[in-house]
């Protein structure tokens, strides 16, 4: 296990034994955050480990990913909800020849302008622009492009019940020339379940098409979350496999894990 992993897990090792949040608010609060456009700041850790990556099926990587979402009030009737992903990542034996690699790479901006109230039928919906941006540090852990395009989200919750869609896609406008283009949609349907107690129970696809490959990307992941109180301080876990149903040539394929800590400052 890298250095970077060990010092998360005995930090989450620790944190799991601290006593429970009040259930009623806690269980709210924990149906908000199955919400991507809900009015909750939030700042999603999200820990990552995929598995024969590369031209050979070797390589290995870990993705911490930091994802903070921040609602904006403008005006009585509408958010705008910045939704940010920076990944950190540590990856070994993918590219033949270049050993390890540990670094940023690059970071996934989203906004979503979203009406504070559903509509008649309980639809809550936000929709707006992404953006790619070239943040990684290293050539080997970013795209170096430029990218933009739409994304969209839309959602019904029902008692413990959500039910959801969320959908992007982003074509590159500028970049080194001698880097491949980006054009890929990404799609990401999920439904959860939310009991009394706080916990919530999880399953979804993260899918993404490339078309200039031509190729999908589809991992499915089950995954279990608990929100606590720490002090004064709410915090969710969240944690569960994931499996490729289709990979690209040299992405991961197989089982995979990941693991969140989800810190919660509500109104």
């Amino acid at each position: 296990m890298r250095p970077i992993q060990t010092r998360i897990a005995l930090a989450t090792g620790l944190l799991l034994g601290l006593p429970a949040a009040d259930a009623d608010d806690a269980a709210a609060l924990a149906k908000e955050l199955s919400n991507p456009v809900a009015a909750l700041i939030s700042v999603p850790l999200q820990s990552n480990w995929e598995q024969n990556i590369g031209p050979d099926d070797r390589g290995s990587h870990y993705t911490l990913n930091l994802q903070p979402v921040i609602p904006i009030s403008i005006g009585e009737d509408w958010n705008l909800i910045s939704r940010t992903i920076l990944p950190v990542v540590d990856q070994w034996g993918i590219v033949p020849g270049a050993d390890s690699q540990f670094g940023l790479s690059d970071t996934v901006q989203s906004l979503f302008f979203s009406p504070k109230a559903p509509t008649a039928s309980g639809l809550i919906w936000g929709a707006g622009p992404v953006f790619l941006l070239p943040t990684a540090t290293d050539e080997l852990l970013g795209s170096e492009k430029w990218g933009a395009g739409p994304t969209a989200v839309g959602l019904v919750q029902k008692g413990p019940w959500t039910l959801g869609l969320l959908a992007n896609h982003i074509w590159s406008f500028a970049g080194p020339r001698d880097r491949a283009d980006i054009n890929a949609t990404f799609i990401q349907p999920f439904v959860t379940y939310t009991t009394p107690t706080a916990w919530t129970f999880t399953l979804q696809s993260e899918s993404t098409y490339d078309w200039e490959g031509e190729q999908w990307s589809v991992p499915i992941a089950a995954q279990v979350a608990k929100l606590t109180k720490i002090g004064g301080q709410l915090v969710q876990f969240q944690g569960g496999p994931r499996y490729y149903a289709a990979s690209t040539d040299t992405g991961p394929a197989g089982w995979a894990l990941r693991f969140n800590v989800v810190l919660l400052f509500p109104k």
